[in-house]
């Protein structure tokens, strides 16, 4: 059986594969892989494994009659279509969960590093503008007993909760179209049924949703001027969550204080002016990149294959 990898993932999981004798046939590494090798690359394939950025949608489903599944190293499944890979009886698996540590760390690490002008301190010093010790130098905001506004109490805005709360005091309220009672007991968390809501009543906003018809610029212009004029937005899901062009002219015109961005809404293109501003924060949609959360989608996509190939539902089935 073939198994087309769009990416090269960790080694350890590719010898998996192997050892147990699949034809295993890789698209490329490092980005984006072109179209036209996937295209003939993909074909007659019976498993696809595929990263996040290429696209599996009809056209490549349609090259491999005896497709049986489309794994995903990835908790994010909006590349894929999940509709016609379903109407084909071909499963859809990913890796929830497996990232969730580490990109909470990283919205963490956004959160102080744009609070505390980390990244904008360091270029000052870079600049050669550090002249000496200065009272009212590079001011910032202490972020424990701010509050914390979670759009998505998923696994990853469940850890951010966590690491906010009982690492540095601050009160966190969420949003979320499913409550969570249980961790509102665990963790002191308190739900707000209404997102709007949420915008104007939180100092620093994270969002962590899935993409979809429902979330594509969930947060837009109308959004963007309910948060207060002291308020940070965090985006580590995806971008086309946030109308990027709206954000550009928010930040621009300083109607909220910042923003720290790991994913974009047309990535690799970003919309122009976003890099001009000091007030954003921006990441090569890298929050999810550690080796410990690399292995683990990696390995869960592996597994997916195996388990569909081997006639069992795998795990992780999107639908």
């Amino acid at each position: 059986m073939k198994i087309f990898i769009t990416r090269k993932i960790i080694e350890s999981s590719l010898k998996t594969l192997i050892d147990l004798g699949y034809e295993i046939v890789i698209g490329g590494e490092g980005s984006i892989l072109d179209r036209n090798i996937l295209k003939e690359k993909s074909a007659n394939s019976d498993a696809i494994i595929t990263v996040v950025g290429d696209r599996i949608d009809q056209e490549i489903i349609d090259l491999s009659p005896n497709l049986k599944v489309i794994a995903c190293a990835s908790a994010g499944f909006d590349h894929v279509d999940v509709n016609y890979a379903k109407s084909k009886g071909i499963f859809v698996c990913n890796a929830s969960g497996s990232n969730a540590l580490c990109v909470a760390e990283h919205t963490m690490a956004f959160i102080l590093n744009i609070c505390h002008r980390i990244t904008e301190s360091d270029q000052f010093i870079r600049d050669s503008k550090y002249t000496g010790f200065d009272f009212q130098l590079m001011l910032g905001d202490e972020i424990s007993n701010n509050t914390l506004g979670i759009v998505g109490l998923g696994a990853i805005g469940s850890l951010t909760a966590k690491m906010a709360i009982n690492g540095f005091g601050m009160k966190v309220k969420y949003y979320d179209i499913v409550r969570r009672e249980d961790w509102e007991k665990e963790c002191n968390i308190e739900f707000d049924p209404s997102l709007d809501n949420l915008l104007k009543t939180s100092d620093i906003i994270s969002l962590h949703v899935p993409l979809n018809e429902a979330t594509k610029h969930l947060i837009n212009a109308d959004k963007l001027a309910m948060m207060k004029p002291t308020a940070y937005l965090i985006n580590t899901c995806r971008g086309a969550v946030i109308d990027e062009i709206a954000l550009v002219n928010v930040l621009k015109n300083k109607i909220i204080r910042g923003a720290c961005l790991d994913v974009f809404e047309n990535e690799p293109n970003l919309t122009p002016g976003l890099t001009e501003l000091q007030n954003v924060i921006l990441t090569p949609h890298t929050a999810a990149a550690s080796m410990e959360a690399r292995v683990k989608m990696s390995d869960m996509a592996v597994n997916g294959v195996i388990q569909s190939l081997s006639g069992q539902k795998p795990d992780n089935l999107v639908y």
